[in-house]
């Protein structure tokens, strides 16, 4: 069974993620990473171990959030997955799931856990757009995301992201440009180290 790894390099955290996967036996090119954003859409270390992971290998992440945005996000890929024969561990979690461990009844109750917590995000999210909605239009406001972004903006949001390493949130700030509009608009990064093998001290 092979196993295959991913980290976030929030550089605080990368030797300390990178250390437990290797505790588990994982070789570093084995280690998939991706640099810190604040759009975590832009995973390309996710996934190239996506693609990389065959029938009988388990994927093994630090945490689950380095798999989904959201809970509901997670689940699914979970499921995924294991429609592949491609199970996923997690190491650090409260709530510890081995889907590639089908006779643990453990296991299985922590996949119930995140389709219910799953539910509920997304039950939220609908109740909140919703009233946000109804906010912005008792209050006469235009709903939805604007037609046109400035092209001057946006290169200015690319080079924020890419030269300065700063944050969507902080781009928003300095553009003007909504968050939706960013993630919709903004250009990916260009191609960077996906494994651990190459990373100083790896």
């Amino acid at each position: 069974m092979k196993l295959t790894a991913r980290v976030s390099t929030a550089k605080q955290d990368l030797d300390r993620q990178i250390e437990a996967l290797r505790g588990e036996g994982i070789p570093a090119r084995h280690i998939y990473v991706d640099k810190k954003s604040g759009s975590t859409t832009n995973r390309p270390g996710l996934h190239e171990a996506l693609d990389q992971a065959r029938e009988g290998d388990v994927i093994v992440v630090h945490t689950l959030d380095r798999l989904g945005r959201t809970v509901r996000d997670t689940l699914n890929l979970i499921h995924d997955l294991a429609g592949r024969g491609v199970g996923v561990r997690n190491l650090a979690d409260p709530i510890r799931v081995d889907s590639a461990n089908p006779e643990d009844p453990m296991s299985q109750l922590a996949v119930v856990m995140l389709a219910l917590f799953g539910q509920m995000e997304r039950t939220y999210a609908i109740e909140r757009a919703a009233h946000a909605r109804a906010v912005a239009a008792a209050k006469g406001k235009r709903i939805g995301r604007p037609s046109v972004v400035d092209p001057a903006k946006l290169a200015y949001a690319a080079h924020l992201r890419d030269q300065e390493d700063q944050s969507i949130s902080e781009i928003v700030k300095a553009t003007g440009i909504t968050r939706s509009s960013l993630y919709r608009y903004l250009p990916p990064r260009p191609p960077e180290t996906l494994t651990a093998e190459n990373q100083p001290n790896a």
